[in-house]
């Protein structure tokens, strides 16, 4: 398997994690500066998020129609004109269309590259090739705390969006000069009724759950822009079942490890989307630690999430996709459980182990669930997929920093008090029973799913197995007289 390509595609995906990470550090000092709260900032990463819903599911035909190298080449461009609109912004309103046009870029790239790779790899090197495009993604992360509260603390918070441009212009070079033609699937004939009813789906329900958690605007605009996303959404499900081409192919869900993956990624993306926002916020509002300090111990976990990358597969290959999965999500939600716990007196050192140990934890669980999504999936299927699968981040992530803003904010407004780290304790176990879910759909999953691609061998896989060559062994010898 050549390394080169995933990790040409990694650079989009490095920058864009840093970002995420970067801005979580700097919440406080942007809405300070602009004259808002940091809970109200939230509004700003569900706008990202609300983009990315909306512009994804038109990935795969774009990069059919126009070609998936020109189409992330593109993208990585209109991603690096957000970021300048957001270092320039003054107001709250400003910052969140910013947010907004970063996010059309960022609806791009991540499906892209993921697509580039379904297509330019064999389907038994899918978990090493997964593997590396995410290792420069995770150094994003690992750098984007530290960098971001360095600056925020030292410098100014716009820089944390500046320094996008040079990674995109060097990402932008690699492309054009390296990275190959990718052949295109099958043109499907784009699905404009499809576009605007998941696009008045996914924006309303994501705006409106933020807003009714977030009352800047009359309750009854959050209350419509809910309704009005839920209304499109049916209106598109039995839309979807009836014509050939839908823009989000639901029969896909009759392939159980794809139905698995995005609906326990969407319940475990409840609780891991939550923690950019949760965290840093706790450590900054709460207990009292500079932007600086607050990055110098969340970061800890991105290289968690960096070293178990390289035994991904050996992990996958002795217990399975199904029982790994399970055991990640699970251990996931009780991480959260634990960071609940912290107070302002609890040793940097511990909480840093335990930000590491989620790391490895989610780093477990996500770079098998990309894996298991597509085992079932074949070429005419791979942009689809790829769009269903992408797609349920943002709405999951918005979705989490939504309901995690609310639980701050109920929990707040019930003592009678500011923030304090009684509310950061009741949005993370909140948060960590939501996550929980997502052993369900595993659960139910068969024990032998996706072992072409992982290599493991249940019990009765591998007494067949024994068997098999045995009988070929006997065969094969010669008769005696």
């Amino acid at each position: 398997m050549s390394r080169f390509i995933p990790l040409i595609l990694a650079v989009a995906l490095f920058m864009e994690n840093m970002d995420a990470t970067v801005i979580s550090t700097s919440l406080p000092a942007i809405a300070a500066d602009i004259g808002t709260t940091p809970v109200a900032l939230k509004l700003a990463f569900t706008a990202y998020f609300v983009a990315l819903a909306i512009f994804i599911p038109i990935s795969a035909w774009l990069a059919d129609k126009f070609g998936a190298k020109n189409v992330f080449r593109a993208a990585i461009i209109v991603f690096m004109l957000g970021s300048v609109a957001c270092a320039i912004s003054g107001s709250l309103t400003e910052f969140v269309f910013a947010r907004f046009l970063k996010g059309m870029g960022g609806a791009m790239m991540t499906p892209l590259a993921r697509l580039i790779l379904l297509r330019t790899t064999e389907r038994k090197d899918l978990i090493n090739a997964m593997a590396w495009l995410t290792i420069p993604a995770l150094v994003g992360p690992m750098l984007g705390p530290p960098v971001g509260g360095f600056l925020t603390t030292f410098l100014s918070w716009h820089w944390i969006f500046l320094i996008n441009i040079p990674i995109g212009l060097l990402g932008v070079v690699l492309i054009s000069k390296y990275l190959p033609p990718v052949e295109s699937a099958t043109q499907r004939p784009m699905d404009f009724p499809g576009f605007l009813l998941t696009a008045i789906a996914f924006s309303g329900i994501t705006f409106g759950l933020s807003l009714l958690s977030m009352p800047i605007l009359p309750l009854w605009i959050a209350a419509v822009s809910t309704l009005a996303g839920l209304l499109a959404l049916a209106l598109y499900v039995p839309y979807a079942l009836r014509v050939p081409n839908p823009l989000l192919d639901l029969r896909l869900f009759l392939h159980p490890s794809f139905r698995a993956v995005v609906v326990g990624t969407s319940f475990m993306l409840i609780g891991a989307g939550a923690i950019p926002f949760l965290l840093p916020l706790m450590l900054q509002v709460a207990f009292g630690y500079s932007p600086f300090e607050s990055g110098m111990i969340t970061f800890v976990g991105a290289i968690g999430s960096l070293l178990l990358k390289f035994y991904a597969k050996p992990v996958y290959r002795r217990v399975g996709f199904r029982t790994a999965l399970m055991a990640a999500a699970g251990l996931s939600s009780l991480s959260l459980v634990i960071k609940g716990t912290f107070v302002a007196q609890t040793p940097v050192v511990v909480m840093m182990l335990v930000i590491f140990l989620s790391g490895l934890v989610r780093s477990t669980y996500f770079t098998g669930q990309n894996a298991l999504a597509f085992v079932d999936i074949d070429g005419d299927e791979a942009g689809p997929a790829t769009a269903i699968h992408s797609v349920t981040r943002p709405i999951a992530t918005a979705l989490a920093v939504a309901f995690a803003g609310a639980v701050l904010e109920m929990s707040s407004f019930w003592r009678g008090e500011a923030l304090a780290t009684e509310d950061f304790r009741i949005a993370f176990f909140a948060v960590a029973a939501v996550s929980a879910l997502a052993v369900i759909p595993y659960w139910r999953l068969a024990k032998e799913a996706g072992s072409e691609v992982s290599g493991h061998m249940t019990a009765a896989q591998r007494e067949a197995a024994l068997e098999k060559t045995s009988a070929e062994g006997y065969e094969g010898r010669s008769p005696r007289f």
